[in-house]
């Protein structure tokens, strides 16, 4: 594709006025192999989207092009991306926790580009339903993160299928100290946005405060502090999952509109924590590292440090998720007499919480569940004509919907809700039968 194409489908598709100076990095770019390295949130998905896509031809029956990343919900962030700007070039995404019987009916038309973890598609080359032979750009989003997840043989086995790339591109948070031996990276340019002086991407407003816990286990302070912000929306990191789950427990008998998401949930109450986060019905997310980056969340307005982060790299990486892109974002370290307190967290100031709020967090939505989705032939549009024609719904009164493979998740008006469950039961969507329920 020309790199014009691709900078106005960028433009119109994803709704971005002007390409960032990382992106218009990487697009001015000769180079075929390139290490991006960027922090969380600076648009980096879009720049190595544009080497990416830049080096693919039209469709000829083959795959040209493979992403590989660590986690199954950076998978779908970056798919989704793809497949809104590359015209005319089909994707597909392989990960855990997804139906494999979906992922080889989508094989039946050969993909230009597949998105996907490591294991899953070293799964599907095993069973012999892809042909990685052909393939010519080559991108591993987050490899820092992918050695540290233990990926690093599978990836070696992926890449010896593709033999010799033409184009790659590795991308990471952090300049890496040994750089992967299983790929040839002669002549790479390096594009680092990483940099204090990097004029790549507009560097974060953190403001960070320092949360004095008057108790060693620091319960109530959380619960104040929650208490006393401004409406938004918050991630809680916790470094155990016994501890997400109880700090969750915790809150929600606070009555607090929280979330839990760490690795001992299955894919689909990790996906769907993600969902209630994003769509405004559960704006509190108690998490563990596993959120710190692969997820594709905007606006957050704060994060708390509920346990002290246990390296430099999860300081930073926690903090990323508040004051993406520039803006500004808040901070909050919850300590207590038991805390050691490491060098590199530092604060600007002291906050004492009151427990009070003038615009409280709160949720803004409920969330309908509907039992069917792309593979039932059910679109967005479809949602919002039957909730309006069916339900009596305005447009106002319909929040974000999420239509996966087999389930829509549906965010409506918190006071219209449990009515619409009954209003809604007997009725069909396009000549279906679908099971709506209120999720909790």
């Amino acid at each position: 594709m020309k790199y014009g194409e691709i900078a106005a489908n960028i433009r119109d598709r994803l709704g971005i006025a002007e390409l960032n100076a990382m992106q218009l990095a990487v697009g001015a770019s000769r180079s075929r192999k390139i290490m991006l390295i960027a922090p969380t949130g600076s648009g980096k998905t879009v720049a190595f989207a544009i080497a990416l896509l830049r080096s693919l031809h039209s469709s000829d029956g083959r795959v040209q092009g493979v992403v590989l990343a660590p986690s199954r919900e950076l998978v779908l962030q970056i798919c989704e991306v793809i497949r809104r700007i590359a015209a005319g070039l089909r994707t597909v995404a392989f990960y855990g926790g997804h139906s494999v019987t979906d992922e080889v009916n989508s094989l039946s038309q050969i993909p230009d580009i597949i998105v996907a973890t490591p294991g899953r598609l070293l799964d599907h080359i095993r069973r012999r339903n892809v042909d990685l032979s052909r393939v010519t750009s080559l991108v591993i989003d987050e490899y820092d993160k992918s050695l540290e997840l233990g990926f690093q043989d599978e990836m070696r086995r992926i890449v010896r299928r593709i033999s010799d790339p033409a184009n790659i591109v590795l991308t990471s948070a952090t300049r890496l100290g040994e750089m992967p031996d299983f790929i040839n990276l002669d002549g790479c340019e390096t594009i680092d946005c990483g940099l204090d002086d990097a004029p790549c991407a507009a560097a974060p407003r953190l403001n960070i405060a320092k949360v004095e816990s008057p108790a060693r286990d620091k319960a109530q302070t959380l619960v104040d502090l929650l208490k006393s912000l401004h409406d938004g929306r918050v991630l809680v990191f916790v470094n155990h999952r016994e501890s997400a789950d109880r700090t969750y427990d915790i809150l929600s008998r606070a009555g607090l509109p929280a979330g839990v998401y760490h690795g001992g949930l299955d894919q689909s109450e990790r996906e769907k924590a993600v969902r209630l986060l994003d769509n405004g019905s559960r704006p509190i997310l108690v998490t563990t590292d596993l959120a710190a980056r692969g997820l594709d969340l905007d606006s957050l307005s704060a994060v708390i440090h509920y346990h002290m982060p246990v390296s430099p790299e999860s300081w930073t990486h926690r903090n990323g998720r508040t004051a993406r892109a520039g803006a500004s974002g808040d901070v909050f370290v919850i300590t207590s007499e038991a805390d050691n307190v490491p060098d590199y967290v530092v604060w600007d100031h002291d906050y004492n919480p009151t427990g009070r709020s003038a615009d409280p967090i709160r949720a803004h939505y409920a969330t309908l569940h509907l039992n069917a989705g792309k593979r039932e032939k059910i679109s967005r549009g479809d949602v919002v004509g039957f909730l309006c024609q069916k339900g009596g719904l305005t447009a106002g009164e319909i929040g974000k919907i999420d239509v996966s493979d087999h389930q829509t998740l549906v965010a409506v008006a918190t006071d219209k809700a449990a009515g619409l469950v009954k209003t809604l039961a007997p009725e069909k969507i396009k000549g279906k039968r679908v099971r709506i329920t209120l999720v909790d």
